[in-house]
């Protein structure tokens, strides 16, 4: 269960601010310092470090002094895992947080008046208890259905209908604070991962389409491609990691109150998404000049080296425009790129004399060439 809030505190911001400074800021007080100096990551964990405490104790003050409820440790308990990272989430797991414990009090109720020995009652109860939370829309909560009723068992109230309901209004009460305290004070906004995400894609993106243009330069295949085989692996999880950011600032949005303010992110979304966009055209590509270029055997497959000079000119154009994308607001300058492309598909239809071979291999990178100039169009 503890682990869940820390996964909360732990989410990566994507701060843009990141620097030098960050690596040398590993003691508590530079932590401290950064994350009041900051927005980003640290500044998220302090802030929902706080509401989390405000809940908890606001609910463990007004369950016992004014419900004046018996050891309301629930209250508490539940109140700090309710302030999750996204209000939706929040809003989410107060239904389940709030259903997984009433069914966990209602099998308690029930062993305990079918069963009159307490061990049994206890192992019916949670072993009935983790079947039932397994559940799919019980969520991260369903493990509170058993763990309720081994409570509520091992506290011997399972018979005392009054004391069954103080669970249930406890577990309310500390789900209902948490939620508030998560939605009406500084909710969680993730925007300024977007702008992180689409900075680091969009020179990881960038910097393979000029690795691709020196590859394509060379009159001789290179060497070695397990280079570019493992800067296409870290691309690749910069893309995963821009759709996780998407996904995680687009739910952080929804139901929020600060959904308007420009922490929201909205600028950097389309770019992002632009940029998530290319990667397929981009394996294509990549998996073409790979396989070309590693064809020692049939070197005539590789395109002829005036063909390879516009190709690698097309690449390193490309990689300009990809990084202008990446700088949300910044124009995109396309035009070079169009003229190379219309230069490459002209003469795939024209130039006879290249043999098949050779009009093979730069038609199968011209086409994710051409799929890449599509979607940045399209941005």
């Amino acid at each position: 269960m503890a682990g869940r809030f820390a996964r909360v505190l732990r989410l990566q911001s994507g701060d843009p601010s990141s620097s030098d400074e960050e690596q040398h800021e590993r003691n508590p007080v530079g932590w401290f310092a950064r994350a009041l100096r900051v927005p980003g990551r640290e500044r998220r964990i302090l802030v929902q470090s706080a509401k989390a405490t405000l809940a908890a104790t606001a609910a463990w003050l007004l369950a016992t002094l004014v419900l004046r409820l018996p050891q309301p440790f629930l209250a508490p308990y539940a109140a700090v895992f309710l302030v999750e990272a996204t209000v939706y989430r929040s809003l989410r797991g107060w239904l389940q947080q709030v259903g997984s414990v009433a069914s966990g009090v209602v099998l308690a109720a029930v062993a305990g008046q079918l069963i009159p020995w307490q061990a049994v009652a206890l192992a019916t109860v949670v072993f009935l208890g983790l079947l039932a939370g397994s559940w799919r829309r019980f969520g991260d909560s369903g493990v509170w259905v058993g763990v309720t009723g081994m409570l509520v068992i091992s506290y011997g109230t399972a018979r005392e209908p009054v004391l069954l309901g103080d669970r249930l209004l406890e577990t309310a009460l500390g789900a209902a604070i948490g939620v508030a305290v998560n939605t009406l004070i500084f909710p969680p906004l993730y925007g300024e991962r977007l702008a992180a995400a689409a900075g680091r894609l969009g020179k990881a993106l960038a910097d393979l389409l000029e690795s691709l243009s020196g590859v394509i330069r060379r009159d001789e295949p290179p060497e070695d491609l397990d280079g570019l085989l493992s800067h296409e692996q870290d691309t690749r999880s910069q893309v995963l990691a821009a759709e996780e950011a998407v996904g995680l600032t687009r739910e952080g949005r929804m139901l929020n109150l600060r959904r308007a303010r420009p922490s929201a992110g909205t600028h950097h979304e389309r770019p992002l998404r632009t940029l998530i966009g290319l990667w397929p055209a981009m394996s294509q590509l990549l998996a073409a000049v790979r396989t070309t270029a590693g064809r020692r055997e049939h070197p005539f497959e590789y395109p002829w080296p005036d063909a390879r000079e516009s190709l690698a000119d097309l690449m390193h154009h490309l990689a300009g425009a990809v990084q202008s994308v990446a700088m949300a607001g910044e124009p995109v300058e396309l035009d070079e790129c169009r003229a190379l492309l219309e230069k490459l598909e002209k003469r795939l239809v024209t130039a006879d004399e290249d043999g098949v071979p050779a009009r093979l291999g730069l038609g199968t990178m011209t086409l994710p060439a051409r799929l890449l100039l599509e979607q940045l169009e399209k941005r």
